[in-house]
């Protein structure tokens, strides 16, 4: 029995409608891109005055913005390919240091191990 009369009970809400007033969903596909503006064309952006485009999945440079950074383009792949062999030297030297300090290591180990032995041995003769 409520305290303070009778229980919350919501209305119920009426039955919807048709899902749709427009006519649009009964239109063919090619229609409906007529009627609602659905053909973009391919996708392009101008980035410091060159001209890419989206085609299958990359931004392509379009040939005619592409000429004028003719020099720009070898000069930054020059530098490029001195930077890789710049890079390349760097790890043979890596791999030349590594190579040292492990022999260093090994050697010096070694050098321990028959110390310790030789000490182990003249206190056997005292």
């Amino acid at each position: 029995m409520p305290l303070f009369g009778s229980t919350f009970s919501p209305k119920k809400t009426p039955p919807r409608k048709c899902a749709s007033l427009s006519n649009l969903h009964l239109l063919d596909r090619s229609s409906r891109e007529i009627e609602l503006g659905l053909e973009y064309g391919i996708p392009t952006m101008n980035l410091t005055g060159q001209s890419l485009k989206f085609e299958n999945g990359q931004w392509v440079a379009e040939s005619g913005s592409f000429m004028g950074d003719h020099r720009e383009m070898q000069r930054l792949r020059k530098r490029n390919q001195q930077l890789e062999e710049e890079n390349n030297l760097l790890q043979l030297k890596v791999d030349i240091l590594l190579d040292m300090l492990s022999e260093t290591t090994a050697e010096s180990h070694l050098m321990e191990k028959e110390l310790e032995e030789l000490k182990h041995h003249s206190q056997r003769r005292k």
